[in-house]
């Protein structure tokens, strides 16, 4: 597998909440590498083995804090869980199959016979594989608990209805300090209401949900800098030195965080999924040229006290400036 891509969105220099919908295979990314458009949903690369031990503890530790359904429909369900399953599939670079009725991922070993109606796994079988013994222990409790386990992203199915939207199934194994259960059955502006500066698209949401799921495919970037590349930060995951109120700034433990976030429509369903792929950088290779030093530097200097706040900065932040004004002068 290749190495994951280098995504850079502090690049503009500023730092915003906002939608920043790209659209899939047609918009470029000005921060890619090579400035081309994204054209895939899911990304399989040489961290695959760390997605699946990650996602294979939290599982473990507590599968009922990270996945849970809030009225979901048969038809949103059949949708998603088809297009998934049929992405994954095609996107793996051979590694994984779908053929309508068993999936199958030869990385883990496993096949499985799925109906996507009910959402169930009716069958699975194990064999050997690469990294077989990473799962041999879990059994995944339905086809979507299947699925989000087989890739690296972690998936959302948004829902509308007469009422209004809502959010309808969470499989999120990797939360940057945040708990799935807060936002499983609310609506767009309850799920984004705790994020500094998130007022104005707030504003918009109404269009935006409209948009994902009658406009799409879209994707989108959020980024931040961490203590740490832990994939799992969900509070009540065990802690480590992220966010941990003794933890200062040290250029070798911190990490540029960036999630690249995919939105899919499915009209016919009313509903959309969300896929969240976190990826983390050391902050030296994030910002290794002076250009890209002073770049992160000017977008953080943007950031709002309350923004600082929400993104765990507060007792890095000056530090971390001053580091980054020596490396942009070097």
């Amino acid at each position: 597998m290749a190495p994951p891509t280098v995504y850079r969105p502090f690049l503009g220099g500023v730092y915003a909440v906002s939608a920043g919908l790209f659209r899939l295979g047609s918009q470029p990314i000005p921060w890619r590498e090579d400035g081309r458009p994204e054209t895939h949903t899911f990304a399989l690369d040489d961290t695959y083995a760390r997605f699946v031990a990650s996602k294979a503890a939290a599982h473990h530790r507590a599968l009922h804090e990270y996945a849970g359904e809030a009225n979901l429909s048969p038809a949103l369900r059949h949708a998603a869980l088809s297009f998934i399953a049929r992405t994954l599939a095609d996107e793996s670079g051979g590694a994984m199959s779908w053929d309508g009725r068993t999936f199958s991922n030869a990385l883990l070993g496993w096949s499985a016979d799925l109906d996507l109606r009910r959402g169930s796994v009716e069958q699975l079988r194990r064999s050997d594989a690469p990294l077989g013994e990473r799962v041999a222990d879990l059994a995944p409790v339905n086809a979507l608990d299947l699925l989000g386990l087989c890739a690296p992203e972690d998936l959302a199915l948004i829902a509308r209805g007469p009422g209004g939207d809502w959010l309808a199934a969470t499989h999120v194994l990797s939360p940057q300090h945040w708990d799935p259960r807060d936002k499983l059955g609310r609506d767009f502006v309850r799920v984004h209401a705790p994020v500094a500066g998130s007022g104005p698209m707030n504003a918009s949401a109404a269009r935006l949900v409209d948009a994902v799921i009658t406009r799409g495919p879209f994707v989108r970037f959020a980024w931040g800098v961490s203590m740490g590349d832990r994939l799992d930060h969900h509070p009540a995951a065990p802690p480590d030195a992220d966010r941990a109120e003794t933890t200062r700034f040290s250029p070798d433990g911190a990490f540029l965080r960036v999630e690249r976030q995919t939105l899919t429509g499915f009209p016919e369903a009313s509903g959309a999924l969300f896929t969240i792929r976190p990826y983390t950088y050391p902050l030296r290779e994030a910002a290794q040229t002076p250009d890209q030093a002073r770049a992160l530097a000017a977008a953080l200097r943007t950031m709002t006290p309350d923004q600082v706040e929400y993104k765990g900065l507060g007792p890095l932040l000056d530090d971390l400036l001053d580091w980054l004004g020596a490396r942009a002068v070097a």
